[in-house]
């Protein structure tokens, strides 16, 4: 690439007059988009200052928000309890099922499927609730809404309630993790995005590793009959503080933002909706549901999918989309939601069926199952860290080496479980694991800054929430697809997890392995283009 064109994007700053014709299309009612349009060969000098100003207090001004540092302390404690109750709840499934009156393997399967269809429903439509109405508003309601619904789902007296509760958490999650990294992308700017992005990669890698611990030991120290009611009420007092402090140290919106009228496009939302459960839920509900008319709603999601988008077109040319469609023209952002995807479909059912294996197969404690996933939680820790302070000069390749090392960390559980498995197989799990952690470091924290570097910060929740949607469909996608070769394997061999094991996991190696290819034409085409994605 030509030296000029190194420099960072900022992505308020719309260098191009392409990303100015999609922010003018959100945004026509500014003065200055106007004046802008008219003046198109002056916008890459005059148009990054007022751009800048939208953010509103600590949004991007000139000067960074002093509390920034401390909003994301604020932001990644939110975040982290939504995504640990992702995986915490895996070790807890015994435990509910033998403690819990009503818990029918049916309702056990809704405790993990109810929570994942309403997490993905409301993620997109969380983001735009946000950006419209003030990301600090959303995050403490999803907090406090996330709180009041675990201390339900802690004290739920049957299945039933249990289900309604975790239905309750799952919108709760939905609405206030868009808003996690929406703020990231509004209070930070270069570098500093890139190390912000950097500890919320950690924070995903450790929260999904490390729930298994967290609930093993839980399970461990109050019993097995009530110790999974404590995997819920452990989030009673982080959402109490979050709370109370998201109030003194993240930014409130602008003041003409709050005067704002937005459209909500509730058409627009309803069939995104529609397109995503349709999507989600014969993959979520494949063991219990047997029946292969399942899969015509991944028919009906495309056409609601289709739907949607023609409608978000008609919408957006005179009003403001859910979703503006310009954004899947920056190949940035279009192939990152893409590599998110199928990483994630990989990535997430590596702990899903280790645990299974671990606990079922090897009758591990829901603590020895859960102290297996450190060694990944170390690493993705660390890594994430690192990766996001060098993204900015890596792009992309960093990317392809994170994923190399995915591929390697699995494939050495694989060999690993194929030739060791037995009583000390959580120690031979130990460096596969760690090294897996440091690639899926490498992976997820860059691939989020880079998606978004070309995004408006006002589109920053909408856009942050098609990236989880990805996300979760990749991951109930993954784990129905290893799943259903896992528990065929088992079928077939009466119960021999050392042969089920590897061949689930294969399916997990094929997911990673897209992810890099992905990762690698995007360096070609970047370097052949001259158009590498920067921060």
């Amino acid at each position: 690439m030509a030296a000029e064109h190194r420099r960072s994007v900022e992505p308020d700053g719309a260098p191009t007059v392409a990303h100015h014709t999609a922010h003018h299309a959100a945004t026509a009612e500014h003065t200055e988009a106007e004046q802008a349009e008219q003046h198109p060969t002056e916008q890459s000098s005059t148009q990054q200052e007022p751009a800048d100003r939208r953010g509103g207090p600590g949004g991007g001004g000139d000067e960074p928000d002093p509390n920034r540092w401390k909003a994301l302390v604020i932001c990644l404690l939110g975040g982290g309890i939504v995504l640990l109750d992702v995986s915490i709840v895996n070790v807890a499934l015994q435990s509910i099922s033998s403690g819990l009156p009503g818990a029918s393997p049916e309702a056990v399967q809704w405790i993990l499927s109810g929570y994942a269809l309403a997490f993905g429903l409301l993620l997109v439509p969380g983001g735009r609730l946000g950006d419209a109405s003030g990301r600090r508003r959303m995050f403490v309601i999803g907090v406090g809404l996330f709180t009041v619904a675990s201390a339900l789902c802690g004290f739920a007296p049957n299945g039933l309630v249990l289900v309604i509760a975790r239905l309750v958490q799952g919108f709760a999650g939905g609405l206030l993790t868009p808003q996690v990294t929406a703020l990231i992308q509004q209070l930070f700017r270069g570098k500093e995005r890139g190390t912000a992005f950097g500890l919320f990669g950690a924070t995903v890698g450790i929260a999904t590793a490390i729930g298994p611990l967290i609930g093993g030991l839980l399970i461990t120290a109050f019993g097995t009959e009530n110790g999974w009611r404590f995997v819920f009420f452990v989030n009673l007092p982080v959402g109490l503080v979050t709370i109370l402090l998201a109030f003194r140290y993240l930014p409130a919106a602008a003041k003409k933002e709050r005067g704002r009228r937005h459209d909500f496009d509730p058409v627009g939302i309803v069939l995104l909706g529609a397109a995503v459960v349709a999507l989600l839920l014969p993959f979520v509900q494949s063991e219990q549901w047997k029946s292969n008319a399942k899969w015509w709603l991944v028919v009906a999601a495309v056409v609601f999918a289709v739907l949607f988008v023609l409608w978000e077109r008609r919408y957006g040319r005179t009003k403001e989309p859910v979703i503006d469609l310009g954004l899947f023209r920056r190949r940035s952002f279009s192939l990152g939601v893409g590599l998110a995807t199928v990483y994630f479909a990989g990535f997430t059912p590596l702990f899903f069926v280790l645990t299974l294996a671990l606990q079922s197969g090897l009758h591990y404690s829901a603590l020895l199952a859960g102290l297996a996933s450190v060694p990944f939680a170390i690493g993705s820790g660390v890594a994430s860290t690192i990766g996001g302070r060098v993204v900015h000069r890596f792009g992309r390749q960093l990317i392809v080496v994170g994923t190399v090392l995915v591929l390697i960390g699995l494939g050495g559980v694989v060999w690993v479980v194929a030739n060791h498995y037995g009583p000390n197989l959580g120690w031979w799990l130990v460096l596969p694991l760690l090294v897996g952690g440091i690639g899926s470091g490498l992976t997820i924290s860059p691939n989020q800054t880079l998606t978004l570097s070309e995004v408006p910060v006002e589109q920053g929740g909408s856009a942050g929430g098609l990236i989880q949607v990805g996300a979760r469909v990749g991951s109930a996608i993954g784990i129905a697809a290893v799943g259903s070769v896992f528990y065929s394997a088992l079928a077939s061999t009466k119960g021999d997890y050392a042969q089920g094991l590897p061949l689930g996991l294969g399916v997990s190696l094929a997911f990673v392995a897209a992810a890099l290819v992905a990762g690698i034409v995007d360096v070609v085409v970047g370097k052949v283009r001259h158009t590498e994605a920067t921060v």
